[in-house]
């Protein structure tokens, strides 16, 4: 049985995009001989150790840990259909009996959430309706002011015990929560299995969720993700510019050399190379609907600041500004995001996306500074509102530049529809790649260094 479920725990690990390769696998069957089965804690960090390679991958592991090898719930024994759930929760949570929250979850779950054979796999929906009906917010908010006023007739008890008797019972709110959770996906494991239910329950890593639709704890994590995945990419861009001091073979050397072995060219000589970085200029949309990808890629980009000779930025929406200034010498980057989004110039008309005009502003004001070591990088959608695209901006900066690439954070079966003109604009470029994530951005940067 352990083994059939750590069997589709690694196919479900493997299906969310985690590498789990065969030999993490042996080396997880091998860490679970030294590990008691029993002890649920020590099992899932054996599992942990020898499957997950990334912090920022733990978060999956847990849900599909759950899934496969979730707690037992509270069981199925008589339901007092006349009890007042609320109130014994109220009580249970009041009193720290773990072993109460954990029964009334389960009986809370029979009673609230709706569950029956053939519905969808609604897990968040009979968890919503499963609090709702216990009201467990008004319930905390019961305890916690009853214990404020207990506090206050008490007299002598510290601000400092308060806050800590609080921090109880919110904790204790928590853990019965997850109780909860925990016997909505024990039915549901019961009734279609853990594959299935792990099917429904799966969520993108960081590096593969969509800028465009990121929000709350997903756009937390692609954060978190960001400096980890920077410091590799400099390594990487570092390691190659390293290989390339070998230089290119010296033909008219080498036979000079060679006169003294007969004209036998027994020792190769190269010629010197002369690795230079790259110059990058970021123009990128930061109107409200790609906002998102254009910050997640200016600041992996300035992360990145010391692999290019120069990182110059632009931001625009119907007008354009440059932003350098922000990040140069900016020890949080996160500072100098929230500038870019408050004090760039970059509304001279009405507001609506205008990339005709932005780059056109652009090759006046700043095209003559663009040179032949540098690689523009045009962050945007394309959506340029039915205005004039004044295409002609891209092409003369292709003539200029090392390298021209347009970056587009949508799909690309959504690329020149509506009054997207992507193709355009790609048409004058050196590449035009889709660029909905992190794992995408980070091919493109590495293309770039």
């Amino acid at each position: 049985m352990v083994l059939d479920r750590l069997a589709g725990l690694v196919a479900e690990l493997r299906a969310a995009g985690l590498p789990v390769s065969v030999a993490e696998n042996l080396d997880a069957l091998g860490a679970l001989r030294h590990v008691d089965l029993g002890d649920r804690g020590a099992f899932r960090s054996a599992l942990a150790a020898t499957l997950v390679k990334s912090a920022g991958h733990l978060a999956t592991f847990d849900t599909v840990f759950e899934v496969f090898f979730g707690l037992a719930g509270g069981g199925d024994g008589d339901d007092d259909g006349d009890a007042d759930l609320a109130a014994l929760v109220e009580q249970a949570l009041a009193g720290g009996d773990d072993e109460a929250l954990a029964r009334l979850a389960a009986r809370a779950v029979r009673r609230f959430a709706g569950m029956a054979a053939g519905r969808p796999l609604a897990g968040a929906y009979y968890l919503h309706r499963t609090l709702r009906a216990l009201d467990l917010e008004g319930v905390l908010a019961r305890l916690l002011a009853a214990g404020q006023d207990t506090a206050d007739r008490a007299g002598p008890a510290t601000a400092l015990e308060v806050r800590l008797a609080a921090d109880d019972l919110r904790q204790r709110a928590v853990a019965f929560r997850f109780e909860v959770e925990a016997e909505i996906r024990r039915r549901l494991v019961d009734e279609r299995g853990a594959a299935a239910l792990a099917r429904a329950v799966r969520r993108p890593l960081p590096e593969d969720v969509d800028f465009l639709h990121a929000a709350g704890e997903e756009l937390v994590a692609v954060h978190r993700a960001l400096q980890p995945l920077a410091r590799k990419l400099a390594a990487r861009l570092a390691r190659r510019r390293r290989r390339r001091r070998g230089g290119p073979l010296d033909i008219r050397r080498t036979i000079r050399h060679s006169l003294s072995s007969g004209g036998v060219p027994v020792e190769l000589h190269h010629r010197r190379p002369h690795p230079a970085k790259p110059e990058i200029v970021v123009v990128a949309d930061v109107s409200g609907s790609v906002a998102s990808f254009a910050r997640f890629t200016l600041q992996l980009v300035h992360a990145l600041a010391g692999q290019f000779a120069r990182v110059r930025s632009f931001v625009f929406i119907d007008g354009i500004d440059e932003v350098t200034r922000f990040f140069d010498g900016a020890a949080d980057i996160g500072e100098a995001l929230r500038r870019v989004n408050t004090e760039a110039d970059v509304v001279w008309a009405d507001g609506h996306s205008d990339y005709g005009r932005a780059l056109s502003a652009f090759w006046a004001r700043w095209g003559s500074e663009v040179g032949p070591r540098a690689t523009v990088l045009i962050l945007g959608d394309a959506r340029n509102n039915y205005h004039p695209p004044e295409a002609w901006v891209l092409d003369a900066l292709a003539r200029r530049a090392r390298r021209v690439y347009w970056l587009d954070p949508e799909p690309k079966s959504y690329w020149d529809t509506g009054d997207s003109i992507v193709s355009q604009y790609a048409a004058h470029c050196h590449g035009a790649f889709e660029c909905r994530n992190l794992r995408q951005l980070q091919k493109v940067v590495e293309r770039v260094g």
